[in-house]
């Protein structure tokens, strides 16, 4: 668990879904690629579980980044309580994912230390210095502009004000 209502994993398969079908997921938030997928696909339509896919090629040095637009994009769909529970994955739940909610602690003020430390202890033993410093650099603001405040979830640790936030 990210935090209430957000869950975190690799791509899952056939054997998961009964797990899967106990978190009474609403949504499913994919990083990867490929085409989902044809078993998971009904799987999704069978429970009813909106399939929200924002293909990102991993952050790997020198050619590929993560465009900070679809980071946007994907952190204002786990943004919306509407879409929990939600489930975030890519192939292996480790960089992709992890930028996505190393993204999602800088919306939660977490400190880049505790961020970065989370960040290592699901990618080890292959963390990315691109993806640390990707998370580093990213700027929330854009996020805090487009998300809706009536749907934001109401974790305790959501300290940013939703209006008036761009004066600071």
């Amino acid at each position: 668990m990210v935090c209430p209502y957000i869950y975190r994993s690799g791509m899952p398969k056939k054997r998961h879904f009964g797990f899967l079908r106990r978190l009474r997921l609403r949504s499913i938030l994919t990083l990867i690629l490929e085409e989902y997928p044809v078993q998971s696909q009904k799987f999704l339509e069978h429970e009813g579980i909106r399939l929200f896919q924002f293909g990102v090629a991993g952050n790997k040095e020198p050619f590929a980044d993560i465009p900070e637009n679809i980071m946007t994009e994907a952190l204002c769909v786990l943004m919306d309580r509407r879409n929990h529970p939600i489930l975030i994955h890519c192939n292996k739940g480790k960089h992709r994912t992890g930028c996505l909610v190393g993204c999602l602690r800088k919306l939660q003020e977490w400190s880049n230390t505790s961020i970065f430390d989370e960040y290592r202890r699901y990618s080890a033993p292959k963390s990315r210095s691109m993806d640390q410093q990707f998370i580093e650099l990213f700027d929330v603001r854009p996020v805090l502009d487009q998300i809706d405040p009536e749907n934001v979830p109401d974790w305790p640790t959501t300290l940013y004000p939703l209006q008036g936030h761009a004066e600071q």
